[in-house]
């Protein structure tokens, strides 16, 4: 969602459990019609920020209505600076997309694998960034678990946010298509993962299907909804961890549980989560913004209560505050808990006026 996080996702222009964790006092148990419609923003900490500068800041959001921050990277002096205005600070962890140098070269064998057998280790799917893991090798989730470990012991994280917890995209966003010279109207090899070893064996030894021998893999419906249940086990798996830590867990996910199947392979519904942040961004699936609503409908709709639905929506896709107004009041009436906002830089006093005045009248 930064720059450097969503760089291929720049236009043409320039890119927990409800079930198992006590929810945190800014985390509704679900969403009803009298919640509080409550703010949170992505933010990505920069340490040349002064103290000063930080608590105006973040006195400046509080006072608009903002609960919590989901940062990016860890930052004493942020999260300080954050928790001094009564403010939530939650760390927002990259999960299967891992492409630290160390781990590239002392496991390449963790990474995903297209249906063309290509690595993410070798050749990651659009940009250099994409090294995502295969959720199926052995040695993953404990390597996934003990990230998140590091990051909940910390005092001042009140709770972690997982981002990126999927496959690589089998579809982008229509209005990215472009970018890549791209026609992903049906499923392509190189996009299509996790066909490593590790995917294959774990799915025979549970179906007793060699996915090798099945002449269009692509559809076989036993073969997407294991894909499915490998992410939702590392999920599940960091959730459990998160309940010992007596910490809220969340997660940034594709806009509807629709769309997260068909282009990520994400079922985020069958989570055990506290919350979670749709990133519903209507400009890059070139739809109005009245589909903000729809896809805050769906996702309500689809988890039955089991925990809150906040709308994230992406600052730039909006000509004017006006607009963003529109938005924000779409998600509250279908059924979102709050919003939470992407585009730090673009957060500025006519933002925060306009969320304030949503929220406090």
């Amino acid at each position: 969602m930064t720059n450097n996080r969503r760089n291929f996702l720049k236009l043409a222009a320039g890119s927990v459990a409800a079930l198992s964790l006590k929810p945190s006092s800014l985390l509704a148990e679900a969403p009803a019609t009298s919640f509080n419609f409550d703010y949170w923003f992505w933010v990505r900490p920069h340490e040349k920020d002064s103290v000063a500068v930080l608590k105006a800041r973040y006195k400046s959001w509080k006072e608009a209505g903002v609960v919590g921050l989901l940062f990016e990277n860890y930052s004493e002096k942020h999260f300080a600076a954050a928790k001094e205005q009564g403010l939530q600070t939650h760390r927002w962890m990259w999960t299967m997309n891992r492409g630290e140098k160390e781990l590239l070269s002392s496991h390449p064998e963790w990474y995903a694998v297209s249906r063309s057998g290509k690595s993410c280790a070798t050749a990651p799917a659009y940009v250099d960034y994409y090294r995502f893991l295969c959720p199926s090798h052995p040695d993953v989730p404990q390597y996934l678990v003990e990230k998140a470990q590091e990051q909940l012991e910390k005092k001042d994280i009140d709770g972690l946010h997982l981002d990126y917890i999927r496959y690589p995209d089998v579809v982008l966003p229509v209005n990215l298509w472009q970018n890549y010279k791209l026609d992903q109207s049906t499923e392509l090899p190189d996009y299509d993962f996790c066909y490593s070893k590790f995917s294959k064996d774990a799915f025979k030894k549970e179906t007793g299907i060699d996915i090798d021998q099945v002449e269009y893999p692509a559809q076989s419906l036993s073969w997407r909804n294991f894909r499915y249940r490998q992410i939702n086990k590392i999920v599940n798996r960091i959730a459990e961890v998160a309940k010992e830590y007596d910490k809220p867990l969340t997660a940034a996910v594709f806009p509807t549980p629709d769309l997260a199947k068909r282009i990520v392979r994400q079922d985020w519904t069958n989570w055990n989560l506290s919350a979670v942040f749709p990133m519903i961004y209507h400009g890059f699936y070139r739809e109005p913004i009245s589909w903000i609503g729809e896809a805050v409908a769906e996702g309500v709709q689809t988890l039955h209560k089991k925990f809150p639905l906040y709308a994230g929506l992406y600052l730039p896709d909006f000509k004017d505050t006006g607009e963003l107004a529109s938005a924000i009041q779409l998600a509250k009436i279908n059924g979102a808990a709050g919003i939470s906002l992407f585009g730090e830089s673009e957060i500025n006093q006519e933002v925060l006026d306009c969320i304030k005045k949503i929220k406090f009248g």
